[in-house]
């Protein structure tokens, strides 16, 4: 067959370079890829009313297209297997065809044929698939660029620009960097803040959640205004003493949606000094509130409260229920990470925050079970008889656990030895390998025949193969 012409092909591969921001290589594979699923349409459609489609879905995995970047135009190549007897023609070719072309040609051999069609003959629906797949293989790529381009960026935090509205979800153009290209990301709606207004082309602070893999829509950006991690950034940019390393946040508890419209967004951030003369919460905060004005401000006036951090976990846990005063807290259970914070009748509430929100917010911050209790009712004794009852049974459900786990391993171990035993009785292939060329003497010399001799002698009875233990599900 004759090579089918595409005129300006070389003006089209570098416009959609330029457009799409791919290498030149790459618009060239994505078009071959096209033109040969525009060719198998077309193959299919030879059959469209005649009879059943008798191609299966593997079946053109031996084509290929070839661009003729010189000319401008490309082939269609099939590899055929040349045999005695040919029973399928677009995978086999005879061996008395070929030979009059070469005559030193054997049997399975593989061949390439020219097999492109006419281009009168390629038909409408053929084209249009080749448009269709040409234009998803382009924005697959590009999707692909993106995934390689965003995945290990360094600053997860970007500058992203309301595009349009999906549904509950707010699409938003996001830039790597100077110079780079826009992109599409996607602001699902449990990230969101309930006090923004994403209206057309507002801009927002967003934080880079993950580069993913969606499926039939390949690599996708999905960006979070909720994430802590977005306040940590706020934070860095706003102190020069964070920037510098004499103050370090050490904990966030973020709460950007919150359960109930009556409750508003809050975060608790756990700050520490490594100088002993800088003040970590006066320096977060700023002369007059001015640098955690500016962190509200970009969070739309959600509440933040910056405590002290401290080791001992007596006074973190009365630092993280600011702003409310504590009289005294009890570790009740170390180990367990459960206490009890013991606050005066009027600070009641405000330890424990409308809807429980400043309570389980500090729970959050601290990884310990806080149980706020009235200092003027507390009865220790009958408190600590509850708290005995709780550390009881969390001691019996470890020892479950533990024991549960011991069980696990010694019936891998178990398994283990069983199937070494069977490999030494029933070698694999690969065993038998792996045994052959560690045989070999260190100086060069003849191989050893590695147990060939005797793995024939020796056939153990199957009746004397040991049976697998059966597994036990370990929930």
């Amino acid at each position: 067959m004759a090579l089918v012409l595409l005129p300006g092909l070389n003006n089209l591969i570098e416009d959609i370079s330029d457009e799409k921001k791919l290498a030149p290589q790459v618009v060239e594979a994505a078009l071959r890829e096209a033109l040969l699923k525009g060719y198998e349409r077309y193959r299919r459609t030879l059959y469209l009313g005649i009879s059943e489609d008798p191609f299966e879905e593997d079946y053109f995995s031996n084509f290929d297209v070839a661009l003729d970047l010189e000319e401008e135009g490309y082939r269609v190549l099939a590899s055929k297997i040349i045999v005695e007897e040919v029973e399928s023609d677009d995978h086999q070719i005879a061996i008395e065809e070929v030979r009059q072309v070469a005559e030193d040609a054997q049997i399975g051999d593989t061949v390439v044929l020219d097999v492109t069609p006419e281009k009168d003959d390629f038909g409408r629906m053929a084209a249009a698939t080749t448009k269709q797949v040409l234009a998803q293989k382009l924005r697959d790529q590009q999707r692909r660029m993106i995934q390689e381009e965003f995945a290990d960026l360094e600053d997860p935090v970007l500058t992203a620009r309301v595009i349009r509205f999906e549904r509950q979800s707010v699409i938003m153009a996001v830039s790597s960097g100077l110079g780079r290209p826009e992109v599409e990301a996607e602001l699902p709606r449990r990230d969101q803040l309930p006090n923004d207004n994403y209206r057309a082309n507002a801009t927002f602070k967003v934080f880079l959640k993950e580069v993913s893999e969606v499926p039939r829509r390949g690599p996708q950006l999905f960006v979070s205004r909720a994430n802590a991690g977005l306040v940590v950034y706020l934070f860095e940019n706003e102190v020069p003493e964070i920037q510098e390393g004499s103050v370090r946040i050490v904990a966030v508890a973020r709460e950007a949606n919150p359960p109930s419209r009556a409750v508003g967004p809050r975060t608790k951030v756990a700050v520490d000094s490594v100088e002993r003369e800088v003040d970590p919460v006066g320096a977060c905060i700023g002369a007059r509130g001015s640098r955690i004005q500016q962190v509200v401000n970009e969070l739309r006036g959600e509440k933040i409260d910056v405590i002290r951090w401290s080791p001992d976990p007596a006074q973190y846990l009365a630092n993280s229920l600011s702003p409310a005063r504590v009289e005294m807290v009890r570790l009740v259970d170390p180990e367990g990470h459960h206490a009890h914070v013991l606050v005066p009748p009027d600070q009641l509430s405000l330890a424990i925050g409308r809807e429980g929100q400043n309570v389980r917010l500090a729970a959050r911050l601290t990884g310990w079970k806080i149980d706020i209790k009235n200092a003027q009712e507390y009865d220790q004794v009958s408190e600590d008889q509850t708290v005995a009852a709780l550390i009881a049974q969390r001691q019996e459900e470890e020892a479950l656990q533990a024991e549960a786990e011991a069980r696990l391993q010694a019936e891998q171990a178990t398994r283990a030895e069983e199937d070494a035993r069977l490999r030494e009785l029933y070698p694999l292939p690969e065993d038998e390998e792996i045994d052959g060329e560690g045989d070999g003497e260190e100086d060069g010399g003849e191989v050893a025949p590695a147990k060939a001799e005797a793995d024939d002698q020796l056939e153990p009875p199957l009746e004397e193969a040991p049976e697998e233990a059966p597994g036990e599900d370990v929930r």
